[in-house]
């Protein structure tokens, strides 16, 4: 027989081994999301009835292209009744795990995409996105997004379709507050051209009538070559700007380089793949244009 102190030995054992493999039990949540956009849209339609939603991606992470899911994760994804995701190509990496997924809701259909870039992402492979899939850093986008959930919700769950239906109209006035919010803080800038170290902010210019001259998509091990910083300082300069811009998860070092030689200033924006609330990373956003571009 295994004695007291063996057993409470093992026992801790194996707690340490599913930690280190993250096979952590997850919560089981009736509707799993894929990021934060489609987590807050989900979560406020759902809220006042009895539906749980969880969200799969929690990390800091500017983008999802080599993205691994855990195991914990899996599991949250084989136990939901539904899964939400952003779609247009966003979530490519867990599209296997979804094989058995009873039902998926895309929030992106028919939604009119941008084109998207070509991402250089290391030495050895390359990333084409044949549509821009950052769609929800538009709020006209992200009213689409609501409403396709919604529908798919009152669908599954029609006993709570009346709850869904007013909750979705208290967002979508949160939303066309948040665009008029943009429109009138925006409206006046002295410059209205960007430089951005990430491609995924094209929506977002798109949205308030700006312009970017620029998208460069840096990575460790993947940073900007002296012939691209060469260029980038001349666009700057050519165009006067008062300001670059970098992704609060991403890389800074080409940005560092370009500031230390123009003698502008830095500033970051928010991807939203994750954080606190959809909102408030699109209010910090608009805002921190404002500020570097006034």
């Amino acid at each position: 027989m295994i004695g007291r102190v063996n057993m409470k030995k093992l026992i801790c054992l194996i707690l340490f081994i599913f930690l280190l493999c993250g096979c952590t039990p997850s919560q089981e949540f009736d509707i799993v999301t894929t990021t934060l956009p489609v987590y807050t849209f989900t979560e406020r339609l759902c809220n006042g009835t009895n539906i749980t939603v969880g969200q799969l991606v929690t990390e800091n992470v500017s983008c999802l292209h080599d993205y691994t899911l855990k195991v914990s994760q899996m599991q949250m994804l084989e136990q939901a009744e539904a899964v939400v995701i952003s779609g247009a190509g966003l979530e490519d990496f867990l599209m296997d795990a979804l094989d058995n997924t009873s039902k998926i809701i895309d929030s992106s259909n028919g939604m009119a995409l941008l084109e998207g870039a070509h991402e250089e992402h290391d030495h050895h492979h390359g990333h084409t996105h044949e549509d821009d899939p950052h769609i929800w850093l538009s709020p006209a986008n992200a009213q689409v997004m609501a409403k396709n959930i919604a529908d798919s919700l009152c669908e599954l769950y029609p006993a709570c379709a009346q709850t869904i239906e007013a909750n979705l109209s208290a967002l979508l006035a949160d939303l066309e507050a948040l665009q008029k919010y943009g429109q009138e803080t925006l409206g006046e800038l002295s410059c209205r051209e960007l430089v951005t170290f990430h491609d995924g902010f094209a929506y977002l210019a798109e949205s308030f009538d700006l312009t970017i001259l620029e998208a460069v998509e840096e990575e460790s091990g993947s940073e900007a070559s002296a012939k691209q910083l060469i260029s980038l300082v001349t666009l700057v300069q050519k165009h006067k700007l008062p300001a670059i811009f970098i992704e609060i998860n991403g890389s800074a070092s080409a940005a560092k380089i370009i500031a230390a030689e123009t003698g502008i200033s830095i500033y970051t924006l928010d991807m939203g793949i994750t954080g606190e609330d959809y909102f408030t990373v699109m209010y910090h956003n608009i805002d921190t244009l404002r500020e570097a571009l006034r």
